[in-house]
């Protein structure tokens, strides 16, 4: 482990919990548009790009239904959802120790705008080289995959000296299919049920687990 020395990281489940500022945005906007979700509105439904989510909770996929939705969502969440924001336990300090010897990267799925508020907003921006989400691109990319690869691409990322660190099974496809070593936050929203192909994860029970396996590149 000890020949990485780029990290790129997941956010929502990996590095901080931000579901009770997303359910209570998601909650104001199904309200708001007078419709009732058809599923609970619980942290399993956090992850995925914002119109993939609602169409689950809508049960459609109804551009008329769904783009007044996610009209509602992001001027709740960009306004005060975002402030809810919790941080995981030992990620402050994982980061700041890791930023001294590594260069570190997010890759979200979480809109760009929002990203950067919560990053702004918990003081870590100058821990990371990059911040991408899908939409930071035109058009957006439509896979966490294709986001990796030009984060790679466009910072000139050996892959062998290159992790992700994630907590659900789309990281760890997303991880595999840029061939780089893959860590399980098992802390976050899916990291506790690993699907049985887990095998060849790095398993991360806390956050300096990354810098005692990692440490210096």
């Amino acid at each position: 482990m000890q020949n990485i020395s780029h990290l790129i990281f997941d956010l929502d489940g990996t590095l901080i919990d931000s579901s009770e500022g997303i359910l209570g945005s998601f909650a104001g906007a199904f309200a708001r548009c007078g419709i009732s979700p058809v599923r609970p509105l619980a942290s399993d439904v956090i992850g995925p790009p914002l119109m993939d989510t609602l169409a689950q909770l809508a049960g459609c996929n109804d551009s008329a239904v769904l783009r007044p939705l996610a009209d509602a969502f992001k001027a709740h969440y960009d306004m005060e959802g975002y402030k809810l924001t919790r941080v995981f336990t030992g990620v402050p300090e994982m980061l700041r120790e890791l930023a001294l010897s590594h260069s570190l990267y997010i890759a979200t799925n979480k809109r760009l705008l929002p990203t950067r508020l919560i990053i702004e907003f918990l003081g870590w921006t100058p821990y990371f080289r990059g911040i991408y989400a899908l939409d930071f691109f035109e058009p957006p990319l439509a896979r966490k995959a294709d986001l990796i690869a030009r984060i790679l691409s466009g910072h000139k990322l050996d892959q062998l000296h290159t992790a992700y660190i994630g907590d659900r099974d789309e990281d760890r496809q997303a991880a595999g299919a840029n061939r780089l070593q893959f860590g399980l936050a098992t802390w976050g929203y899916g990291g506790a049920s690993a699907p049985e192909n887990a095998g060849q994860d790095l398993a991360l029970d806390q956050p300096h687990t990354i810098v005692r396996l990692f440490g210096k590149p």
